[in-house]
């Protein structure tokens, strides 16, 4: 796949001046829209996770008109609901050297010196505000005996700073957004559309003004202005088909606004979760998350020798690899996630693996429960222990779980400027689904920190800025009936085909060849490999698969199909780029650069960017590079020893 070099991008909206200075000199610039206009600003936002539920609820309680989008029957159905561990914050309750500016430096450093310092530094200081507003809305964190706000360890860190409510603690923070979003509509702020799904921006003059929507239930194409359009989507995971996302989860919405002239930042970076149930069989449709939490107690191991087939029971202790431990002394268990996967991946290349296959490692709580007590750990881990033995058949308090690593989280999603503000104006892009926080890879416990602040604290500040320029007039006619003709069109496009594979079967193909090429190892060759398949897999698509039924019922072959067809362009971008940058960095693993131990090797001196891609009609995309300059952190090749 060709490609072009254009023009170096650069975020024009990022404030000057000392970095702990830098939101409130942004938010003291900012304009203000009074109360009274904002009630004649419309606003659409898509996505009702922690970012788009806390979005939709703050801008309706400040008074703007907001119409909330999501495929699901309910808000409470968002993917964030899964998340289980917790959510960083800097409030240092347990006096154990925490700072803003220590969760800062551990959020660059754990993504490998690929992210914004000064959106990292944003990020950190606003986490402190998350837990105060969660705990007003009644999220029940967990508490300590003396009733204060008790705190875990997550990977990258060696502080405790990640709140919880056991291993469900973002089912309790989206309640929380929930609520507030369903008090917004009960004022008539909000108007909550379930079962809509985006198909489509609308760009009139320049600016974003709506988006075109499927009702999933009866198939009617609908359209809907405003003044400015919220995307919170969440990522792209699903591209290998494999992952611990909700099968539901899909690129489409960031995808057809990357057709519209959004540039797509970093596809490459994607996260390998390395505490995740193995593969069990071919019939597999998703994978199922074990929180980092268990990492804090549970400690990772494989038998020294290769092929020993004993339980792990008789197994004695000297003839285990406590391979963390052995090669991360200081951080151990905790390394972050990018590290973990690949040393499991190692062991079990080396024939070292556990279960099925080969393909796993042991997480073992015995040491934690002849420590703590049974009791203490079911409180700590009850309910993931129960999810555990639910679908493996195994009791963990007994018998050690079976980890192995698998596709979880995406660091690159459409780019953004400081005011996560798309190269669309008015197009403002929240949470997972841009990519501005977490460089090449994501510390545990960190997405729920950036899905709140952004929609909590961030959004409502810069969009005011950009919708004190407004209302922007009557939407140009022929710029919404272009966007809803070409979602009629490509509708109709897939349902004629009428071949004899199913959408899924395409998808599992698809997901197999990025697990295989583009996966937690990446060699060039691989990556061109995939750039030779994916199209004629895609061609292959759209002369052989079958859609049954019609677009004028709940049809969810229709669904798929068209989110399988938007991955197919999708992978094709994340390979190139990852072909392209050819370093090691974070998540992304280029077999040919990594040091004597190895580890990620970056280059720093040929890739200290933002690769921005730009979509090209031609279909030959066009690279831009936004340069990453470091003025409080010092570039250094990561060490977790």
């Amino acid at each position: 796949m060709k490609y072009t070099e254009g023009s170096e991008i650069r975020d024009a909206k990022a404030p000057e001046g000392p970095i702990e200075d830098r939101w409130e000199k942004r938010k003291f610039t900012a304009k203000l829209v009074n109360p009274a206009n904002k009630r004649k600003l419309n606003v659409i936002v898509v996505g009702t996770g922690l970012a788009g539920g806390s979005a939709a609820a703050t801008l309706g309680e400040l008074g703007y008109n907001v119409k909330s989008f999501c495929y699901q029957d309910t808000p409470r159905r968002a993917h964030s609901i899964a998340a289980q561990g917790g959510i960083n914050a800097a409030k240092n309750y347990r006096g154990d050297g925490d700072s803003i500016y220590r969760l800062f430096y551990d959020t660059v450093k754990g993504g490998d010196f690929r992210a914004r310092e000064s959106n990292v530094y944003r990020l950190a200081q606003v986490s402190v505000n998350i837990i105060d507003q969660a705990v007003a809305q009644g999220v029940p964190f967990a508490r300590e005996y003396g009733g204060l706000l008790d705190t875990r360890s997550f990977g990258g860190a060696q502080v405790s700073r990640t709140f919880y409510a056991r291993g469900q603690t973002g089912q309790q923070l989206l309640l929380g957004a929930y609520q507030a979003l369903e008090r917004q509509v009960a004022a008539g702020t909000v108007e909550m559309f379930t079962r809509h799904e985006m198909l489509d921006l609308i760009v009139a003059d320049g600016r974003a003004r709506g988006v075109i929507v499927r009702d999933m239930v009866t198939g009617e194409i609908e359209r809907h202005v405003a003044d400015a359009v919220v995307l919170a989507t969440g990522g792209y995971g699903n591209v290998f088909f494999l992952s611990t996302n909700a099968k539901g989860c899909n690129t489409t919405a960031i995808w057809r606004a990357h057709e519209r002239g959004a540039y797509f930042a970093n596809p490459c970076y994607t996260q390998i979760h390395p505490t995740c149930i193995p593969v069990s069989g071919e019939y597999q449709s998703k994978l199922t998350l074990m929180s980092e939490s268990l990492r804090n107690d549970g400690r990772v191991w494989v038998p020294l020798r290769k092929d020993d087939a004993r339980a792990p029971g008789d197994i004695p202790e000297d003839e285990r690899d406590y391979y963390l431990e052995r090669i991360y002394p200081a951080f151990g268990n905790l390394v972050p996630r990018d590290i973990a996967s690949r040393a499991a991946k190692n062991v079990c290349d080396e024939g070292r693996g556990v279960g099925p296959g080969g393909l796993g490692v042991y997480l073992d709580f015995r040491d934690a429960i002849g420590r703590l007590g049974r009791d203490a750990v079911e409180k700590k881990y009850g309910n993931l222990f129960e999810m555990y033995e639910r679908i493996t058949g195994e009791n963990p308090y007994d018998v050690p779980m079976r980890i192995y690593p698998a596709v979880h989280y995406t660091m690159g999603g459409l780019w953004v400027d400081y005011d996560l503000q798309s190269t669309i104006p008015g197009l403002f892009v929240i949470g997972e689904a841009n990519f501005s926080d977490h460089g090449a890879n994501r510390l545990g416990a960190s997405a729920l920190m950036q899905g709140l602040a952004d929609g909590y604290f961030v959004l409502p500040t810069t969009l005011g800025d950009y919708l004190a320029a407004g209302p922007f007039g009557e939407v140009d006619e022929e710029a919404v009936a272009e966007a809803e003709a070409k979602v009629q069109s490509r509708i109709e496009r897939l349902l004629a085909v009428n071949g004899n594979r199913t959408p899924d079967s395409f998808h599992r193909e698809l997901g197999r060849l990025m697990w295989d090429y583009c996966g937690m190892e990446r060699t060039e060759e691989s990556l061109r490999k995939a750039l030779e398949r994916i199209p004629e897999l895609r061609a292959e698509f759209w002369e052989n698969v079958k859609v049954s039924g019609t677009n004028e019922e709940l049809n969810q072959v229709l669904e798929k199909a068209g989110r399988v067809a938007d991955f197919f362009d999708l992978a094709e971008l994340m390979c190139l780029d990852a072909l392209v940058r050819s370093e090691s960095c974070g998540g992304h693993f280029r077999a040919e650069s990594q040091d004597a131990d190895g580890e990620a090797l970056r280059d720093d001196e040929h890739f200290a960017h933002v690769s921005a891609w730009e979509h090209s009609p031609s279909g030959e995309p066009v690279l831009h590079k936004e340069a990453l300059e470091y003025e409080y952190v010092k570039m250094t090749q990561r060490s977790y020893k």
